[in-house]
């Protein structure tokens, strides 16, 4: 099968890999959909061999690593040991990409990437991801597609679509809130798509126009581009009666944006940090202190989570496959992550097979 590598410094090849077979405990999904996250552009733009380490993945696989952790398709084999209530032939499944040891109590209440042992591997990242034909992996990582949502739906929810998802549910988002979404890229424009969806008000940040667009067709009530604001914390206290909004979630990893994720709720509001990397300074005092600020950070989804954010999709018709401006096939990939690497479009999916 072929299988897209990264060489290092945005450089990718497309290589021969065997055609896996399952394991006593895995099993092998023929890829429908791998989607393109945020997240892959760390791996694609760093030197050879330099991104893992830095986003402190340090086991798993050695040599080249198919790219790729947003998997979904078909279950095609199945080990001797795996049970039909896990995972069975035919069945249409997304994949936690994911692995721990299984029985600790993160593991074991499907928070695997949170394993006290650490994470034995990360689909895509430290181990063989969905930038393939196929791939195999533990059936306790398989969580089914429900039939309503195409493979598509399917490979959003396995990484930037869940991890949205599962913010909002760490923040407690309800109906009469109003929040503020930083950063309009696939998570954050998720995040935008699922809280309207909720019933909540919507304000949407983002420097580029063209994802403001899309935050008002997804949704958003009200765009801001920080560029053209003098004073974002005040924009958004002007749209909520002075006070800020009752929650944000900043998914765009600028120190900017993160402290001003936190200066823009109002006081006993709640900000959540999605995006990975870098560092933010806060005034402890009067951001959090005297305001009872709660801060939250939040790491993508459980398979419990996952698979009740395709749940409430499907029962909800909420048409995720819009998020996907582009679509490539496995050899297109060199010029997918080419286009990516601008972070000026919507969001890209491969379908390998």
């Amino acid at each position: 099968m072929k299988g897209v590598v990264f060489l290092g410094d945005r450089q990718l090849a497309l290589q021969d890999f065997p055609d896996p077979t399952p394991g006593p405990d895995d099993v092998v999904l023929e890829i429908k959909a791998s989607g393109m996250c945020g997240s892959d552009l760390k791996f694609y733009r760093a030197p050879a061999g330099g991104a893992s380490a830095s986003l402190g993945f340090t086991k798993g696989l050695q040599g080249p690593i198919i790219r790729g952790h947003e998997p979904c398709g078909v279950v095609v084999a199945v080990g001797k040991n795996v049970s039909p209530k896990q995972a069975r032939v035919g069945q249409r499944a997304m994949q936690h990409h994911y692995v721990g040891c299984g029985v600790c109590p993160q593991c074991s209440t499907g928070w695997m990437q949170l394993c006290d042992d650490g994470v034995d591997q990360v689909y895509g990242a430290t181990g063989h991801g969905a930038h393939a034909n196929y791939m195999v992996c533990p059936a306790r990582t398989v969580v089914t597609l429900p039939e309503e949502l195409s493979f598509e739906t399917g490979a959003a929810i396995s990484c930037g679509t869940g991890t949205a998802w599962g913010a909002l549910q760490r923040l407690g988002l309800q109906g009469d809130h109003t929040i503020a979404i930083f950063g309009q890229g696939p998570v954050g424009l998720s995040a935008t798509q699922l809280a309207s969806a909720m019933g909540a008000r919507v304000i949407a940040l983002d420097t580029s126009p063209e994802r403001l667009a899309r935050a008002k067709e997804f949704g958003a009530d009200l765009v801001i581009n920080p560029i053209e604001t003098n004073d974002v914390v005040g924009a958004i206290k002007d749209a909520t009666h002075g006070l800020g909004a009752h929650l944000s979630l900043d998914a765009s990893s600028s120190p900017q944006a993160r402290a001003q994720a936190v200066r823009c709720i109002r006081t006993w509001g709640k900000a959540c940090y999605v995006g990975e990397g870098g560092e933010v300074t806060l005034d402890v005092s009067p951001d959090l202190l005297r305001r009872q600020v709660t801060l939250i950070g939040s790491w993508t989804f459980s398979t419990v989570g996952q698979a009740e954010c395709a749940r409430y999709i499907a029962d909800r018709g909420i048409e995720v496959d819009k998020l996907f401006t582009h679509r490539w096939r496995l050899d297109q990939a060199e010029e997918a992550y080419k286009l990516f690497d601008q972070q000026n479009s919507g969001k890209g999916v491969i379908l390998p097979n």
